[in-house]
């Protein structure tokens, strides 16, 4: 598995490009590689590493599907569980997450399609599906962002 590549695929939730590159990503979506991406993982030990969850929040972090949490750390990272894409995650440490479209632009299939280096469709195709919701998290304190 190259970190360099550009996969388009069916997320949890929307169709989507994922890369181990956030350059590349960035690249990708034609915008600002310093504006930071979702990172995408399949176990709860692997997002240990990445940012730690506030006790407050342990529970409300484990039972919530579809959600991506922003943490105190500034990281935005969701646990994907429990679906297909769980199963192409595996493969994968962490994998740097977004929308398949132009950055600031609707989805087109055609666009996704060229800026990807792997397609990777299972039986349920491409469809553009609600993003994930996004809670931001403090030491004591949660705000949902969307």
């Amino acid at each position: 598995m190259n970190p360099q590549l550009v996969y388009l695929t069916q997320t949890d939730t929307t169709v989507g490009f994922v890369s181990q590159n956030a350059a590349a990503l960035a690249k990708a979506k034609k915008r600002d590689p310093r504006q930071p991406f979702l990172i995408c993982v399949d176990t709860f030990t692997k997002q240990k590493r990445f940012s730690r969850t506030p006790k407050k929040f342990k529970k409300l972090v484990r039972r919530s599907q579809k959600t991506t949490f922003i943490y105190p750390n500034k990281k935005a990272i969701r646990v994907v569980l429990n679906t297909p894409h769980h199963k192409f995650l595996k493969a994968f440490d962490y994998m740097y997450s977004s929308s398949a479209n132009e950055s600031n632009k609707s989805f087109d299939l055609k666009y996704a399609v060229k800026q990807a280096d792997i397609i990777v469709e299972d039986e349920r195709g491409f469809y553009e599906g609600s993003a994930s919701r996004m809670l931001k998290l403090g030491k004591s304190k949660k705000t949902k962002l969307r």
